[in-house]
């Protein structure tokens, strides 16, 4: 399942163009595959060629660029691109603008399977973003990686992704972008069988509903797909009959995800050989194989189920040595690694301060060593030095002791020598 998100989720007259203009525009941005806006486009477009208005020439060729792309026009819808690159390339007041549509042809060159120049549109709008300091820019190059994980089949690095493009979102101010950001989240969860994940980012989507009636049909389309998977069924039929009903389900959804949600109603009803005419009809080769096989296997006929997985398989393997080759396995791996590299960053910063505190910590034990060994050296010192004290006063005393002695012995032998002479005399 990779659904187109149809319009945006808030038309913004980022080029600043004059009220009466911008309501035109905003009118064929809510039916945005509607044929009839080629008709507005070229009238937006031939205005600004008339009045060298490079403006109103960019809001033609926006309109323009989904219908191409719903019409299978791809060089028409390709041309239109490039021509707002050119026109937009030294324009950075009007990078909103710039990044919104070309993340919107991004988002055509993933559902018709051109990854490869997806991925290279990505980088490229991630160097601007990342050298201009735009978050907005940022944000959409981050959610194009995701669908374009999300078209590989690789849910987690999907997720992964649309959680960073979700976060650019609210640094950027553009909350307006969340919803559909949180039905995408929505349906890779699906695909992981997270089936209560899945809907509480619904819900959360479902809480923009008043500010942007277009999100109630994706979000009754990815709950649908919810109950299908989930084998719900006659939730699932309730869902679908309500979308059908709809006037603008049509207006704002493409022909591939409207035949992807009939047929797996058909599936669903076991309605196999009408399935199996519209899975024909669809116009990437991936959904066509996948739903061809799918829709034999539940027939019974494993042969011709085989034929169409291998045949999925085989174009899956070339878009994988597609995008596999050195220079785009540089972009991916950078892009998919952008996470990584920021924890590495903070985990190189966590080391240094690691090292750092580490540092002081020896520092402090050596110095608190230090004076462990120097008071361990002074009261050592004071105790020797209070000993040879008490040696030296003991000295002192039994040197005076000794003189006195001496001094004694010296009278004592003047008194015996006096009594000796004195003897003599009588």
């Amino acid at each position: 399942m990779l659904l187109s998100l149809g319009s945006r989720a808030q038309i913004v007259n980022h080029l600043r163009v004059d009220q009466k203009t911008f309501l035109r525009y905003a009118s064929g941005r809510m039916q945005e595959f509607n044929p009839e806006n080629l008709v507005l486009a070229d009238s937006l477009y031939a205005a600004g060629t008339a009045q060298g208005n490079f403006r109103l020439k960019c809001l033609g060729l926006s309109l323009e660029i989904p219908v191409r792309y719903s019409r299978g026009e791809w060089e028409r819808m390709d041309i239109a691109a490039m021509e707002i690159k050119q026109l937009l390339a030294d324009r950075k007041d009007l990078r909103d603008f710039y990044f919104s549509t070309l993340h919107e042809y991004c988002e055509f060159l993933v559902h018709g399977g051109r990854v490869s120049e997806a991925m290279l549109e990505a980088r490229a709008m991630e160097r601007l973003a990342s050298a201009e300091k735009k978050p907005a820019g940022m944000m959409y190059s981050y959610r194009i990686i995701g669908l374009i994980q999300s078209y590989r089949n690789n849910s987690f690095l999907a997720i992964r992704n649309l959680e960073k493009a979700a976060h650019y979102s609210k640094e950027a101010r553009a909350e307006q972008d969340l919803p559909n950001l949180y039905i995408l989240l929505a349906q890779e969860n699906v695909k992981l069988r997270q089936f209560d994940q899945a809907e509480e980012y619904v819900q959360k989507a479902e809480e923009y509903q008043v500010f942007f009636p277009g999100i109630r049909l994706k979000a009754l389309m990815t709950r649908a797909y919810i109950f299908h998977a989930d084998n719900r069924m006659e939730d699932f039929w309730s869902c679908y009959q309500s979308l059908v009903e709809d006037p603008l389900y049509k207006m704002q959804t493409d022909t591939d995800t409207r035949l992807g949600l009939d047929i797996t109603y058909l599936r669903s009803r076991r309605l196999f050989s009408r399935a199996l005419s519209l899975a024909d009809s669809l116009g990437t080769h991936q959904e066509r194989f996948q739903q061809k096989s799918g829709i034999y296997a539940e027939m019974g006929r494993y042969e011709p189920a085989y034929s169409q997985l291998s045949q999925l398989m085989s174009h899956r393997d070339s878009v994988y040595i597609q995008v596999q080759n050195e220079d785009l396995a540089i972009l991916d791996a950078e892009m998919n690694n952008a996470q990584l590299r920021e924890e590495a960053q903070a985990l190189k910063a966590q080391n240094q301060m690691t090292i750092l505190i580490g540092f002081l910590v020896m520092f402090a034990i050596a110095f608190v060593s230090i004076l462990l060994q120097q008071w361990r050296l002074r009261h050592n010192l004071d105790q020797l030095k209070a000993k040879n004290q008490s040696m030296l006063m003991a000295r002192q005393a039994y040197r005076k002791a000794l003189d006195a002695k001496e001094a004694e012995n010296a009278v004592k032998i003047k008194i015996l020598q006096n009594r000796k002479s004195n003897s003599f005399k009588l």
